[in-house]
Parts: structure tokens; C-alpha cells; sequence
């Protein structure tokens, strides 16, 4: 297995990684998908030493791609999930004093760094996907910097990321390196609908069924369809069984909902035709065998600040350019592929380029809370990479002295100033 891996595209950087994270302590990966960045840069540094005196933290955005990269690493590696190769995530820990390569969501690595701002035991960082912006990943990448300039300069950085614009991290992570990988990734046929389709008058998962049904005698292969949450992938999953075309193919779901068991057999190889019903937990990290075909509904639940009623809530939201790319890169990683995209060109470029970070549209009280408990007073200052609005900054603020987990600056209540 790992003899096999070594042909990954990434391979051709390792070289070069090693020597810019001897030089500078950081570095910023671009590959695209299937060059084997996620299970094969944490071997990397393994192979190389740099985990003598800690291991290796790789943070995901997902639960699920934790779990499974961990899997896949320990297998190569050729120890139990748990020993050398671990995961950490929100309930669920498969980790031991032997543990040298971590995978964990970026919660995990937050909360660390909150009790432990020297990350004792961490050799170094790995933030993979970076381009998901994920609010908690951004701040982890700047208390890391924060961590590596004061008390830990031999911690090591490594970004990684397949569509983000490399210029925005070199410059916040200057002195780094930018190191590119140009992958080989078979080609993808992309298909757009020939008029557009409302979703309100005809359903989702109807559409998604008839084009599954449509391409399944042109095209061989699994497939993978992607819809924005659990709901429609539960009626998505009725319409494909109600297909006459598609009999014999086995459907199964995929989403972060699921017990563990059952994202398993979604993944799995199986003797029968596959259609894989899932939602953008598959968008990234994952190599699914077998898929070549790629469905796409080009939604997806995205978290966002409603303030009407002053929380954080999921909606709907037409997914960017980019992450559709990323979707459609999932036919492609074994062999020739297909992705039928359930809007129009038109629509297409009407689309974002890319996704609205995390810090741009969600309510920040949770994260100021986090960094006043690891003793950043000053939120404002702190080395955002895309610094969130005052006003955001105040709101959150404001909130948790109204909640009593702050203590009150009296001047700026309004109160007076107790002699």
C-alpha cells in the first residue's frame, strides 16, 4: 500500500516541503484533488523526522473526512486505528500516548490551544482544505502563527488547500513558500441543464433521479450526488429507487448524521452499481473508488447569522463556482469522468467565484469567547486573515456581557464609574 502511494502526484514536492519547512517553519501546499496531499504530507514529515519530539495535527473541516483519512493513513502505515495513526473529533476519540499522526476537526484544535498556548507535544500543523474558510480554522492558522512567533518557534505550518488564492496566504503567512502540485486528474465532461429548473415546482430529487436515470445507460461507473442536507437525500434515495433504469444499483446515503457504520458502506467497494446520495461532506479529502459519474444539485446548507432572530442558523444557499469545480473533480479521480450539473451555463456564471468566509456571515460571540479565555483581550487587534466588521465584533461582545461571560466595561454601558 504505501509502495502504491509513493506514485501520488504530491510526491513531487516532497523535497521541496522538507526544505521549506527546514528553512522557514511554513509552508502553503496547492494541489488539487487527488494528488493525495491529505493522507500523504502527514507521512511526509513522519518519514523525514520532523515528529521526533510530537506529532503531526491535521485538521479537517469534516468529521467524517477525519475519520476515514485516519483510517486510510493507519492502513498504509500498517498499524491499528488509535496506535501511531489517530482521529480526534466532538464525541469520538481514537487516540493513544503512541499516537503520531492526529486527525481532528478544527474545534478540537482550538480548544487545545485555548489550555495549552505552547502546544506541548505538537511537532506541527497541518490545516487541510483550507479554502472551506471555516471560521475556527482561520482563528487556529492565527493563534498558530501567534504560538510559532513567541513561545514555539520550532512548531511547524503547513496550508494546504486545492482553490484558494495563494497570494492572500503568502503574504499573511510571509516568510513562507508556495510550493504547487499540478495533480493528474483524469478529464471531466461537464453537462449543464438546458433551461433552468425551479426547485419549488418541480423537486430536487426528482430532477437528480431523472438525470441519474439518463445518464446511467450512456456512462459506466458509480455514482455521487450531491444535495444540500438529510431531508433531500432521504426523498432523493425514494425517486432513484423508483427509476426503472437503475435497477440493480445499489443507493446509499452519505452525510454527517449518519452513524459511522453506515458512512462506511456508502465509501466501500461493492459488487453492484452504486449511487451514492450525499451531501458536501464528500466535496473534498475523500477518494471515492469506483465513482464516475457526479450529479450535481449545486446546493448545499451553509450556516449564516439571521438577525431577525439573532442566532446562527443553516439555509440553503447555491454553492460557488469553486466548490461546483470541486464536485465535479470527484469523477475524475480514478478515471475518466461526468458531471451533470442540475442548472444552466447561464446560471453558472452568475454563481460566486467563491464561498463567503465563515467570518463574513456568522455570528462571532462563540470564537471572542474562545479567544478572551486564552487571554486575547483585544479581539479587534487580533491577526485576523480577513478581519470581521466592527460592528460584528461589538454585537458579539455586547451579547456576552449581556449573558454575564464578560465583565462589564462600565464606561461603555453607560454606567457610571463605581468611586
Amino acid at each position: 500500500m504505501a509502495a502504491l502511494s509513493r506514485e501520488l502526484p504530491i510526491y513531487e514536492l516532497e523535497n521541496q516541503l522538507v526544505a521549506a519547512l527546514r528553512a522557514q517553519g511554513r509552508v502553503v501546499v496547492q494541489a488539487p484533488t487527488g494528488s493525495g496531499k491529505s493522507t500523504q504530507i502527514p507521512q511526509m514529515l513522519r518519514a523525514h523526522g520532523f515528529l521526533a519530539e510530537g506529532e503531526v495535527v491535521v485538521l479537517q473541516p469534516r468529521r467524517l473526512a477525519a475519520r476515514m483519512l485516519a483510517r486510510r493513513v493507519a492502513e498504509e502505515v500498517g498499524c491499528e486505528l488509535g496506535a501511531e495513526v489517530g482521529y480526534q473529533i466532538r464525541l469520538e476519540s481514537r487516540v493513544s500516548a503512541a499516537t503520531r499522526i492526529r486527525f481532528v476537526t478544527e474545534g478540537i484544535l482550538l480548544r487545545q490551544m485555548s489550555f495549552d498556548t505552547r502546544l506541548r507535544g505538537v511537532a506541527a500543523l497541518v490545516f487541510d482544505e483550507f479554502h472551506e474558510r471555516h471560521l475556527y480554522g482561520d482563528i487556529s492558522l492565527a493563534r498558530a502563527l501567534q504560538i510559532q512567533a513567541t513561545t514555539r518557534p520550532d512548531l511547524k505550518i503547513v496550508v494546504m488547500s486545492a482553490t484558494l488564492d495563494a497570494e492572500v496566504l503568502r503574504t499573511y503567512l510571509a516568510p513562507c513558500e508556495i510550493l504547487t502540485s499540478q495533480g493528474r486528474s483524469f478529464p471531466v465532461a461537464i453537462e449543464y441543464l438546458p433551461k433552468a429548473v425551479s426547485f419549488e415546482n418541480e423537486p430536487v430529487w426528482e430532477v437528480a433521479a431523472r438525470e441519474c436515470a439518463r445518464v446511467a445507460g450512456q456512462t459506466e461507473g458509480d455514482f455521487l450526488v450531491f444535495l444540500p442536507g438529510a431531508y433531500e437525500i432521504g426523498r432523493t434515495v425514494q425517486a432513484l429507487a423508483e427509476q426503472r433504469a437503475l435497477n440493480g444499483c445499489v443507493v446509499l446515503p452519505l452525510h454527517g448524521e449518519l452513524p459511522p457504520e453506515a458512512q462506511d458502506r456508502a465509501v466501500a467497494r461493492t459488487a453492484a452499481r452504486k449511487i451514492i446520495v450525499s451531501t458536501n461532506v464528500a466535496e473534498t479529502s475523500l477518494t471515492i473508488d469506483g465513482v464516475t459519474i457526479v450529479v450535481d444539485a449545486g446546493l448545499a446548507r451553509q450556516a449564516k447569522f439571521d438577525p431577525n432572530r439573532g442566532i446562527n442558523t443553516l439555509l440553503v444557499e447555491k454553492i460557488s463556482r469553486a466548490s461546483a469545480d470541486q464536485r465535479a473533480g470527484r469523477a475524475g479521480r480514478t478515471a475518466p469522468g461526468r458531471c451533470v450539473r442540475l442548472w444552466t451555463e447561464r446560471e453558472h456564471a452568475q454563481r460566486a467565484a467563491q464561498e463567503l468566509p465563515e467570518v463574513k456571515r456568522l455570528d462571532l460571540a462563540e470564537v471572542v469567547l474562545t479567544l478572551k479565555a486564552s487571554g486575547i483581550d483585544d479581539v479587534a487587534g487580533f491577526p485576523w486573515l480577513e478581519k470581521p466588521e466592527a460592528k460584528a465584533l461589538e454585537r458579539a461582545e455586547l451579547l456576552l456581557a449581556d449573558l454575564g461571560a464578560l465583565e462589564v466595561k462600565t464606561e461603555r454601558r453607560g454606567a457610571a464609574t463605581p468611586p
